[in-house]
């Protein structure tokens, strides 16, 4: 594990304290917790993100287009 330092609003910092109380957890391990759970909220904005995306390309829906008649004529066989 490394050492990361850094400066917050002391606000947030109050907040941070008071729900690390309240939790009975480190403050460094609700940080943690809390970092993980937006950078999974950030990947998952960004895959739903390309999938809109993908949505307007012409050549993505071609190959989806030639990949559901391929997957419908295996069903049929």
């Amino acid at each position: 594990m490394v050492t990361f330092t850094s400066s917050i609003p002391e606000d947030l910092l109050r907040l941070l304290n008071e729900k690390a109380r309240t939790l009975s957890l480190p403050k460094n391990k609700l940080i943690e917790n809390a970092l993980r759970l937006y950078i999974e909220h950030l990947e998952k904005a960004e895959y739903i993100k390309s999938y809109k995306q993908a949505t307007s390309d012409t050549d993505i829906l071609l190959m989806a287009e030639e990949g559901i008649e391929e997957y419908f004529r295996q069903l049929e066989e």
